[in-house]
Parts: C-alpha cells; structure tokens; sequence
C-alpha cells in the first residue's frame, strides 16, 4: 500500500510535468530546434526514460507555478474545512481537533493506522495533480493566441485558445475542491480516533509550560 501512495504521489509531479514536456516540445518543433531527424536518431528505451525523468524533474521545479496561479484566480467563495464539518457535523463543534494543523492530524492518522489515512492521502495527490497540470495549460492558451496571429488556421488556434484557457481555470478550481474534500476526510476520519482531544489537550499543556 505504501508503494501505491508513493506511485501516485510522482504521478502528481510527473503528469503535470509531462504537459511541460509536450508544451516546449511543441515550442522546439515551432523553432526547429526538434525535428525528426533529431528524435528519431535516439533509441526508443532512452528517449521514454528522458521524458519521464525530465517530466519529473519539470513538475517538481513548476510546483510554484501552481501555487502562484491558485493564488491569483478569484474565489467564488472560502470554504474553510472545519467549519464546513462542523456544519454538517453539529456534535463536533468545540473538539480540540478542529483547531489542529490538517498536516498534525494525517500525521495521527498515520500512526492510529495506516490504511485509514491513504484516502486523505490520494485526495491530496490528486489535487497537486490537477492543480499543476493549470499552468502549462495556461502557457498553451497564450501559445494559441500567438498562433491566432502567426500561424496558418487562425480560428482552430482561436478555439484551442478558448479551451485551453477554460481548462486552466477549471483545473484550478477542481484542485480546490480536491483540497477540501481532503480536509473534510481528515476531519471525518480524526473525529473516531479515540482519545485525539485529550491528547492534544496535554500536548498543548505541555506547550504553553515550556
């Protein structure tokens, strides 16, 4: 199971990356600086292993990329997870752990018991995975403009711009909600632990006795 998470957590490094692969991919074919001659002299098992390891390397590099963009594209409105549980869950409303670091309670989570914590765990894969996939689609839609101008097909350049766009900004907010869902199943999970409140009491005793 822990090699499972571990897929998946360079799955959310590696598919956005891999859009960064095709985007300048697509620039050095624009540029000349890719041609078939070039790619083609190099054997396929090299070749499948540079892109996967630049796709990697590019998606862990643009991470702030991502977090910049999600940043800069409007809320429809805050959705805080806690509050969020405490509405649809009334009775756990004053429980110390609603006040915790989402990232402290995966982290009791993991040590109560592993597997309970691997849907936390793919929620929050998941929305790194949509959310970096925004930029590059972004750098594709002003590609297409570019192309509106320069290129050959100005309207399907045109509609791709229109669509790359609206994914970006889709992706963006689908990415949110991942991270939502994410903490409302932490909370969720963490409101069964038992002792959690009490725990956390006498760590923060122990804090403010420091």
């Amino acid at each position: 199971m822990n090699f499972a998470i571990g897929v998946f957590d360079l799955f959310a490094y590696t598919i956005p990356g891999a859009l960064y692969v095709a985007f300048f991919g697509y620039l050095g074919a624009k540029l000349h600086i890719l041609t078939a001659a070039t790619v083609g002299g190099v054997p396929t098992v090299v070749m499948v292993v540079v892109i996967v390891v630049l796709s990697f390397l590019l998606g862990y590099l643009a991470y702030p990329l991502g977090e910049a963009l999600e940043r800069i594209v409007p809320r429809r409105r805050n959705r805080n997870p806690a509050e969020e549980f405490v509405r649809r869950m009334p009775s756990a409303e004053g429980r110390a752990f609603l006040k915790e670091s989402p990232h402290l309670l995966v982290g009791a989570l993991q040590l109560h018991d592993k597997d309970l914590a691997v849907d936390v765990a793919r929620l929050r894969a998941s929305g790194l995975m949509v959310r970096n996939c925004a930029p590059p689609l972004l750098f594709g839609a002003i590609a297409a403009i570019v192309e509106i101008f320069a290129g050959k097909h100005p309207f399907i350049a045109a509609g791709m711009a229109v669509l790359l766009l609206f994914a970006s900004l889709t992706l963006v907010s689908q990415g949110r909600k991942l991270g939502l869902w994410a903490g409302l199943k932490t909370l969720e999970l963490c409101f069964w632990l038992p002792e959690i409140d009490e725990k956390l009491a006498a760590a923060e005793a122990i804090r403010k006795s420091a």
